[in-house]
């Protein structure tokens, strides 16, 4: 298993992060997020608001994975996201995982929103991912495709909220984002091929393994 952590301050209120958080979709840097969809949404007697989503994603697996399913399947997932929202606290709590495709690739995250406590005006992010496969002998491949691969989405999140944020404070501060439009996709395009080569090299070394259990 492959695990993930970072930390950030986020230049906006929780109330703000938390506003755009709902209105994260659609934005120029998640073109593969294709819908999502209230499952299940409720408010507790503590008044926490409870939600479900379903969203649907495109997100091709690398060409050697790709037999293990069919064209129509292999590019896309669809993702199960949880979250807890608690007014009181101000924390924003989010737990998503992927529910196809676990038999060649399991990606848990968990993300916390807080007011930041060194800047009540900022907002703290906590992010966790455990990327886990049970594909044997391609097991360790497939963990380092998708800890890579989760590291460019998540750099896409992290504009795509921002993005959000923009949008609320008006027009205007939109326009230097176009720079950021531009960086995201050069970093996700070198992260993606670095991804790639890791895993077709991960790959190579893994299939003689493979074929030694069965002499």
């Amino acid at each position: 298993m492959k695990y993930f952590f970072s930390e950030t301050n986020i230049k906006s209120s929780w109330d703000q992060v938390f506003s755009a958080f709902w209105q994260r979709y659609p934005n120029p840097f998640s073109t593969h997020v294709l819908t999502e969809d209230v499952v299940y949404r409720s408010v507790t007697a503590d008044h926490r608001l409870i939600t479900r989503r379903l969203l649907t994603k495109t997100n091709r697996l690398p060409r050697w994975a790709e037999r293990f399913f069919p064209t129509n399947l292999s590019r896309s997932v669809y993702i199960l996201e949880d979250s807890v929202v608690d007014p009181v606290s101000k924390s924003l709590s989010t737990y998503t995982w992927n529910l196809n495709h676990t038999t060649l690739m399991t990606v848990t995250e968990r993300c916390v929103f807080r007011e930041s406590a060194g800047h009540p005006s900022w907002t703290q992010l906590k992010r966790e991912a455990w990327v886990s496969s049970s594909m044997f002998g391609f097991s360790r491949a497939i963990q380092e495709f998708g800890l890579a691969r989760f590291k460019s989405n998540q750099m896409k999140a992290m504009k795509g909220l921002e993005y959000a944020l923009a949008k609320l404070h008006g027009d205007g501060q939109q326009w230097p984002l176009r720079a950021s439009v531009r960086e995201a996709s050069e970093k996700a395009k070198e992260a993606a091929l670095a991804a790639t080569e890791t895993a077709k090299h991960l790959a190579s070394a893994a299939t003689p393994q493979k074929l030694r259990q069965y002499v």
